[in-house]
Parts: structure tokens; sequence; C-alpha cells
């Protein structure tokens, strides 16, 4: 049967995605270490304080992955050489980490990189307000501050509760966020950047 035939031309050997990542905003960073005098440390960023959307926040380098991006990992790079002022000769991908869905409908592809010794930086200042290293161990040394936020669902007015079982009182299920916060000095890394951070501390004291 034909409908059989189009089954199969459409789903088999797909790669499944997120359902429904055609709607999200996509995003690609790179978790850049560096070394210094012999020692492993992590570059961050502080962003602009003249920036629409998180200014003054430690992050690392990376933003939207555009159209014109064959990759999230070409996003990736391409925003670091932007931000940091950097080449593609100077930066290694090592590999990927984790990629983040966030309840706010975008998706961050994160990878693990490091930027070449001895390279000069040159931050854009449009979007760069700083750049600062913490040594690796530091973060192996002392886990972060954790805090949980709830997250509940909430129908709107108009929300068709006659349609479902036990209407109103119908039992929506409920989730809890944990958002990590390191301290370094007078920095505090929070938010995906801690999350991210977090997980790569994890990756790496697990194996």
């Amino acid at each position: 049967m034909q409908v059989w035939q189009d089954i199969h031309s459409k789903v088999k050997g797909r790669k499944g995605e997120v359902l429904g990542n055609e709607r999200f905003f996509k995003f690609a960073v790179l978790l850049p270490l560096v070394e210094i005098n012999g020692e492993v440390h992590v570059l961050f960023e502080i962003r602009a304080h003249t920036l629409r959307r998180q200014p003054g926040e430690v992050c690392f380098p990376g933003g939207k992955v555009d159209r014109s991006d064959d990759s999230p990992l070409q996003a990736a790079t391409r925003e670091t050489c932007e931000e940091l002022g950097v080449t593609r000769d100077d930066v290694h991908v090592i590999g990927e980490l984790d990629y983040l869905v966030s309840s706010f409908q975008s998706i961050v592809y994160p990878f693990l990189g490091v930027i070449q010794k001895d390279t000069n930086l040159s931050p854009n200042p449009e979007e760069v307000e700083e750049v600062f290293t913490v040594p690796l161990n530091y973060f192996i040394a002392n886990p972060p501050e954790r805090h949980d936020i709830k997250l509940h669902v909430k129908p709107e007015d108009t929300f068709p509760f006659h349609l479902i079982p036990n209407g109103e009182e119908y039992n929506w299920s409920s989730s809890v966020m944990p958002e990590y916060f390191y301290y370094y000095e007078d920095y505090v890394i929070w938010g995906m950047t801690a999350r991210i951070l977090y997980h790569f501390i994890e990756l790496i004291n697990n194996q």
C-alpha cells in the first residue's frame, strides 16, 4: 500500500530531535580552557552593560545559531572569534557537552574548547565588558551553592478544563530547576553558565 511506503520513506532511519524544536531559539556557546603558567584555567566574559539581554552577567562566548551557520558548532566558534577577537586557528574544539533545553523555548548547545596558548585576545567592546579566568582546580575544589526554583503549571483563563479528567482539579505535574552559584573573588557565576560549568566539572570528576 502507498500509505506504508510513505510512512517508511519519512520515518525509517530518521534521527529524532527535541519535539517542536523548530519553534525554539537556538544558541551555541564555547566553554573555553586556557593554559596560564602551566595551569588550566576556565575563561569567562562579562557581557557589556549596553546589551539588551543580560547586561553585566558572567557568561561563556557564544550566541544565536544563525541561518548561515552550518551547525551549532560553527555558531559557537564564530561567536567566540567575534567576541574575543581571535581567529579560528586559535580555537581548538575538544568535543560536545550536553545541550540544555530551557523552560522558555530555547536550546543551548555547549562545546568544550581550548584557546591556544599565548593567543592575544582583543575582546569586542560592544559585546564584552571584561574577560577573566579562573583556575579549573578552583571549581573542582569548591562545589557551587545550590538554590532550587519551583516550576508550576498555570493554564490560561480560557483553558478548556471541561475537556480533561477532573477539570480544574486536574493534578498538574510540577518540577524543580536547580540554580548553581559559583563565587570567585568579586565574580558571581550563575544561570546557564553555571549549569554548563557544573556539568563539565561533574563530567571530568566521574572519569
